[in-house]
């Protein structure tokens, strides 16, 4: 009994010294090297991540248009999970950075460990929601019954989805132990996990496949294993003390509150993943008249969310610098370490942008073998371009909101890309424009939330310079109290 004692206080003093050391860095490193340090792996990850969509949807693509159209279907699915997962991971992460920016280890903790088994619960409702709902489901997301050929858009549809419920669980679970191994700086385990299970996906693609000839169910095993291992990695970083928070059964809260905060402070990430598969719906649907667009535009898609987890990934390496630079006071720094991701996200966005104008035939080309389909992606691909590096400025805005606790504000931002102007752009312009309103849709979209979240940016700018004011008044009061008291 004394040894489990002394070894329990040891493992506390242990975590302590990790704590304060992580702390210190996170509070007195140079900016520019604390976010690259950050941003970069956490980037990776998410290009990674992104990467074996688009291999996915490569392999598949050997199996004919109408799978093709069926990986675009499945992806506004993926998207759902990813609501749910996003919420819980990105509202705990902003919580917990904040809280280590605090020094409150232990609140930490409980936050950690009640987004996990939150998010396992999550998971678990979806598959029998998915298995019980699956027809239904695959026609309402925009899958087709089409009319002689061996396997229709549907089917395929189904076949994929089966698996992809099973692993929702673990794929839930990932997000939050992702999102709270960044919050505390991190990054770089974060991405161990997330790439391992990314790599495991693209080798057994085509194994599974080709080789064993299972055709769609081997793509969709493929990822059922990757997400399952890839979660397993995740965990054990948890379970083998190399994190700061910590994932413990004891510290599973049973009040309300704790997940109230985690919820309404990560419900920004939900508007933003929910409407991105609302509008994968809508644009599905509106693309059903134009021969190879279903397919053209899955690609792009896959294309643009390559592109946009260069800013998500750049702008979550800040997430945690903001957190416990916010949470113990020191608005100077997040100033600083919000200009320099803005312009540091703006210019990798801008490089991308511009070499995927000029190969954007070559790269339609890879997944696509029909000419209209290559056509209508290449031209969708290069209106897209154009407003890319646009990107950051409402999502670094959003992100800021976030974590600083204006939740009101980060929900605002994060709906204003899809649902105040992406959902009327991809109703309305196909009927003035067709085709060209359908391919114009997301470009039209970005150009407004960027216009949109400049007073936004503004406002954040104008409260950090009144409670930097506020630090320094209370700082030189407290000077002036201690010379009193010397002399």
């Amino acid at each position: 009994m004394k040894e489990s004692v002394v070894h329990k206080a040891m493992d506390e003093t242990e975590v302590l010294k990790r704590e304060k050391a992580q702390f210190e860095k996170m509070t007195q490193s140079p900016i520019p090297k604390l976010i690259v340090s950050l941003g970069i792996p956490t980037m990776l990850n998410m290009m990674v991540t992104s990467l074996y969509n688009l291999a996915d949807t490569y392999f598949v693509s050997g199996l004919g248009q109408e799978a093709t159209g069926a990986v675009n279907v499945v992806l506004s699915l993926m998207s759902i999970i990813q609501a749910i997962g996003f919420t819980l991971g990105m509202g705990s992460g902003a919580v917990v950075s904040k809280l280590l920016g605090q020094r409150k280890q232990k609140d930490a903790d409980t936050v950690a460990t009640s987004a996990f088994f939150a998010a396992i619960f999550a998971g678990v409702l979806i598959t029998i929601l998915g298995y019980v709902f699956l027809t239904p489901l695959m026609w309402l997301l925009g899958a087709t019954e089409e009319v002689g050929v061996a396997v229709t858009t549907m089917e395929y549809a189904r076949q994929y989805t089966r698996y992809i419920l099973l692993a929702a669980p673990f794929m839930c679970a990932s997000y939050v132990l992702n999102n709270v191994l960044r919050a505390q700086g991190k990054a770089f385990l974060s991405m161990v996990g997330l790439i391992s299970g990314a790599v495991i996906n693209v080798v057994l693609d085509p194994i599974l496949i080709y080789g064993a000839n299972l055709a769609m169910r081997g793509a969709a095993i493929a990822t059922c294993v990757s997400q399952i291992i890839s979660f397993g990695i995740l965990l054990y970083m948890f379970l083998s003390g190399k994190t700061i928070a910590r994932i413990r059964f004891e510290s599973l809260s049973k009040k309300f509150a704790v997940y109230f905060d985690i919820i309404s402070t990560g419900f920004p990430s939900f508007c933003r993943q929910i409407l991105a598969s609302l509008c994968t719906v809508l644009l599905n649907w509106a693309v059903k008249p134009y021969d190879g667009a279903l397919a053209a535009l899955g690609v792009v898609q896959k294309v643009f969310m390559f592109a946009f987890s260069i800013s998500l990934g750049i702008g979550q390496g800040y997430q945690p610098v903001l957190g416990y630079n916010y949470g113990c006071g020191r608005y100077e720094r997040v100033k600083k370490a919000y200009v320099f991701t803005l312009l540091f996200s703006t210019a990798l966005m801008t490089i991308f942008a511009a070499v995927c104008a000029i190969f954007a035939p070559n790269i339609m080309s890879v997944f696509l073998d029909n000419p209209n389909a290559i056509k209508i992606g290449t031209l969708s691909l290069r209106l897209q371009c154009i407003t890319m590096p646009l990107l950051p400025i409402n999502f670094m805005a959003s992100v800021s909101y976030q974590v600083v606790g204006s939740k009101l504000a980060a929900a605002i931002l994060s709906v204003s890309r899809q649902g105040l102007f992406y959902v009327p752009s991809v109703l309305i312009l196909p009927k003035i424009f067709e085709l060209l309103g359908v391919q114009s849709c997301q470009s039209v979209s970005d150009f407004c939330s960027m216009l949109f979240a400049i007073p936004f940016t503004l406002a954040f700018f104008k409260s950090l310079n009144k409670l930097s004011e506020k630090e320094i008044k209370v700082a030189r009061n407290r000077g002036d109290a201690q010379s009193i008291m010397q002399e």
